[in-house]
């Protein structure tokens, strides 16, 4: 007597299974299309209330024909920092005095240079010299002492926070001031000894502005 076959197997139950499985798909996905338009329905019910609101507020509008038009992106300006300048300015002005007892800091030779304890000799030969390349330079003439005083104190600040080294002072020579007395050239010595940016100065050569001028050393603070 030959063995009864092996009985098929039924996969009637999977095709069932995951009939079913698709069905609370599609069921569920429909949900979530009627959710988004019933949400869409409100957002546009919603405006058109909006837009009623506002005609009975106003009054009867008239749409604007639209025209073809190009909107520039345009870069909008830095912030200027225009009171913490006022403050600095402030700060400047007053804290250059016009009583600083400089005689014991310059140089007792003919032109009395000024260089900080730190500085040497040497560098002040060089300043003399012309071993660095002018950098900038600022013109006193014609201010009075308080304007100048902040002209320069400004300008030494800005010079040292750009990264200068070497810059010129010009004071003037006295010959258009009373009794031919040169008005700001020892103010400007006395103020350039309180900055703290100044390492040191000396007289100008005769071809950068002699006797009516400084060459003035000073710490480069470059702002990063």
């Amino acid at each position: 007597m030959s063995p009864a076959p092996p009985r098929p197997k039924r996969p009637a139950l999977k095709g069932l299974h995951s009939l079913s499985s698709l069905q609370r798909e599609l069921a569920a996905a429909r949900r979530l299309a009627a959710e988004r338009a019933e949400r869409a329905a409100a957002e546009a019910r919603l405006r058109l209330h909006e837009q009623h609101l506002f005609e009975r507020s106003v009054g009867p509008v008239k749409r604007l024909r639209a025209r073809a038009r190009v909107e520039h992106d345009l870069p909008r300006p830095r912030p200027e920092p225009l009171q913490l300048e006022l403050d600095e300015r402030r700060v400047l002005k007053q804290a250059l005095s016009d009583d600083f007892d400089i005689d014991s800091l310059l140089e007792t030779d003919d032109t009395l240079s000024f260089r900080r304890p730190e500085i040497s000799a040497e560098v002040v030969n060089k300043l003399r010299r012309g071993h660095w390349a002018l950098q900038g330079q600022i013109d006193l003439h014609g201010l009075r002492r308080d304007a100048a005083r902040e002209a320069l104190g400004q300008f030494v600040h800005d010079a040292a926070r750009r990264g200068m080294r070497c810059v010129r002072v010009v004071h003037g020579k006295g010959n258009g001031s009373p009794g031919r007395e040169p008005v700001l050239k020892a103010r400007v010595r006395r103020w350039l000894v309180q900055k703290q940016e100044v390492l040191a100065f000396v007289q100008a050569r005769a071809s950068d502005g002699g006797s009516g001028a400084l060459m003035v050393l000073l710490m480069g603070m470059p702002t990063p």
